[in-house]
């Protein structure tokens, strides 16, 4: 092999094709001795690219659009988790303030059976409609500016005290 010939300089007649990692000294375009891995195919090996390749630099290039835009996605699916999370904490909460409202507990036991369920930060609201109780649980997502929701649940349950005196059996 001639260590004169150019970087696409091809083993003649007769002469061994460089053998799988083994180092290949050639000329580089400044004149300089250089050597670059090469496997039998020809290709570069260890990471070295030739010089004028099209296709150098484009992982780089992909990889600094890629990655930001994943850590976008996984950044919205956590916080659509939280959102989900939040909202099924607001409907056990509102359920556990309509059951206790409905058993005849006082207003600060309703509020703090809601609580001991709902996200932080929640406002509570009960009514009394008749018989029925009603118990509307709010909450907001956390989340920067627009991300933050507001999630509502609301519970209606029978009064039982007034229920029993009705004659039911």
């Amino acid at each position: 092999m001639d260590v004169g010939a150019g970087a696409d300089a091809e083993a003649g007649p007769g002469q061994p094709l460089p053998q799988r990692g083994s180092v290949d000294a050639r000329e580089d375009a400044g004149g300089r001795l250089g050597g670059v891995r090469r496997d039998v195919a020809g290709g570069v090996r260890g990471g070295r690219l030739r010089r004028g390749d099209p296709s150098a630099g484009y992982v780089t290039a992909e990889a600094a659009v890629v990655i930001p835009a994943l850590v976008l996605l996984v950044a919205g699916l956590l916080w659509g988790l939280m959102a989900a999370v939040a909202r099924i904490q607001c409907v056990d909460a509102a359920r556990a303030g309509a059951r206790a409202a409905a058993r005849g507990e006082p207003a600060s036991g309703v509020a703090q059976a809601v609580r001991s369920a709902a996200p932080p930060g929640a406002r509570v609201e009960m009514t009394r409609e008749g018989e029925l109780v009603r118990v509307a649980v709010r909450a907001r997502t956390a989340g920067p500016g627009p991300l933050t929701v507001e999630l509502r649940s609301e519970a209606v349950a029978l009064d039982e005290r007034r229920a029993v005196g009705d004659g039911a059996p």
